[in-house]
């Protein structure tokens, strides 16, 4: 808790009042969600351009395009490619495309938009780097997108992997 704020100062006469405190949050916002094999995963909150969740009828499949790709999406004007992104990250479990609505995450960085879709969305936690773990057992195809993990259950062996958008943006699998 903040024992004083700056703008609660006045007179000299003023007493702290507690409606007023401040909860002092560590780390950082991350978004968490699930990819189709049911693994959990985290994004930085500030890479993050948008969260939509749309009728898979909305993206345009691309005849003869990677297979990790589901297509195409009009967000706000700008045609964006979408992805699967368990597959993307080497998990055989495809994404169930036959439903109501699929999560998609629009990352971006300098000007590249990419649309991650996943099987489903969390929602938003703060987390502290300083705890964040290298990755230990992962597969090989995952291994380059990933910042590391924080433990959330050790008796559970229950953890969240930090993915790395940049990593993820610049990949040479976009191109397969």
């Amino acid at each position: 808790m903040i024992s004083k704020p700056d703008f609660l100062e006045g007179s000299g006469q003023d007493q702290l009042r507690p409606e007023l405190q401040v909860e002092r949050l560590e780390g950082e916002l991350y978004l968490r969600f699930y990819i189709p094999s049911y693994q959990e995963f985290s994004l930085l909150a500030t890479g993050i351009r948008e969260v939509i969740e749309l009728s898979p009828d909305k993206i345009t499949p691309i005849p003869n395009a990677s297979p990790l790709l589901l297509g195409t999406l009009n967000l706000r004007g700008r045609v964006i490619w979408v992805a699967d992104l368990g597959q993307f990250l080497g998990d055989t479990t495809a994404l169930n495309t036959d439903r109501a609505e699929i999560p998609v995450i629009a990352i971006e960085e300098q000007d590249t938009i990419v649309g991650l879709a996943v099987e489903k969305i969390v929602g938003m936690d703060w987390f502290d780097l300083q705890h964040l773990i290298i990755s230990t057992s992962v597969p090989d195809t995952m291994a380059p997108f990933l910042r590391g993990e924080w433990i959330l259950d050790a008796k559970e062996n229950q953890c969240l992997r930090l993915l790395d958008q940049t990593a993820i943006l610049g990949s040479a699998r976009w191109a397969g």
